[in-house]
């Protein structure tokens, strides 16, 4: 019989790692840490009698955990918890908590969060475990029950959703996300020079109908009449991140993985010369956004 106490020991030492692999598979910190608390009691239960690999067997339990909770998501068709995920909750402090932190420092993108939690369950639980932490395909498909080649489809099909069919050239895009960074910290800022200094003075932006206030205007042109509207955003520019946006640079205002809105810029040189601004949940639920790295 194997000592509880040296299993629980061994047990902790893995789960900053099970609590990161439940997360980026979840997207919901809380959701996260019932995985991990279901993995813990599946271990003690067994006794840890006949495993070799600990920490490959926590791995496959906790992917397991996470594909069944993934699919009763689906099944339901329920929203992830943690609505002002991936930051902290307002009004919660965890500057004393290290590995919330770290979990939050060493997340992955919201952009690639909000990828994939569009994905399948068996999509996205091949892409993480693979593409993230390493798992090999032989015990992927063993864990969403596929032959190997479908985990590799699996994890392939994934990669192609979090990628994205960019329009932009491999040397122009570290310039277009500097664009798009420089104007998402002035927005965050409330900085109006500092937006002016990315806008083209004859910027023009449209805003679909879907979430627009009632009788604003459709189409704004011009840097200072932009900059002044979008300032009115600068309250909620914690949870806006960069993306690519049906493969244009661009960002996305997120909360609790849900998309809200959308923002599609035309940059030329250091200048951002169109913006389209899309608020309709259906043309948010067709929009094909991906990572935007540099």
């Amino acid at each position: 019989m194997i000592d509880q106490d040296w299993l629980a020991s061994r047990f902790e030492e893995n789960r900053p790692r099970l609590r990161m692999l439940a997360y980026r598979m979840l997207g919901s910190i809380n959701e996260a840490d019932d995985a991990v608390q279901e993995t813990w009691l599946r271990l003690s239960r067994s006794g840890a009698q006949g495993i070799e690999n600990l920490e490959g067997w926590l791995t496959t339990v906790a992917a397991r955990v996470c594909l069944d909770m993934l699919r009763s998501r689906t099944a339901r068709r329920e929203e992830p918890l943690d609505p002002s995920l991936p930051e902290p909750a307002a009004g919660s402090d965890t500057r004393g908590d290290p590995e919330h932190e770290a979990l939050l420092a060493d997340s992955v993108s919201v952009a690639l969060l909000v990828v994939l939690d569009r994905l399948t369950p068996a999509e996205r639980i091949a892409f993480v475990l693979h593409d993230m932490f390493d798992v090999s395909f032989d015990e992927i498909a063993a864990i969403v029950g596929r032959s190997v080649t479908a985990a590799r489809q699996l994890a392939s099909r994934a990669r192609r959703r979090v990628q994205g069919a960019s329009a932009i050239s491999a040397t122009a895009r570290p310039q277009q996300r500097q664009v798009v960074d420089r104007f998402l910290a002035a927005l965050r800022a409330g900085d109006f020079d500092g937006l002016l200094a990315v806008l083209d003075p004859d910027v023009v932006a449209r805003v679909d109908g879907g979430g627009g206030r009632p009788g604003a205007p459709r189409e704004v042109r011009g840097a200072q009449t932009w900059a002044k509207g979008a300032l009115a955003f600068t309250q909620a520019a914690r949870f806006v991140h960069p993306a690519l946006v049906d493969g244009r640079p661009g960002l996305i205002l997120v909360r609790g993985l849900r998309l809200l809105r959308a923002l599609c810029f035309e940059i030329a040189g250091d200048k951002i010369v169109q913006v389209d601004v899309v608020t309709d949940p259906a043309r948010l639920r067709a929009l094909d956004v991906a990572v935007f790295g540099d």
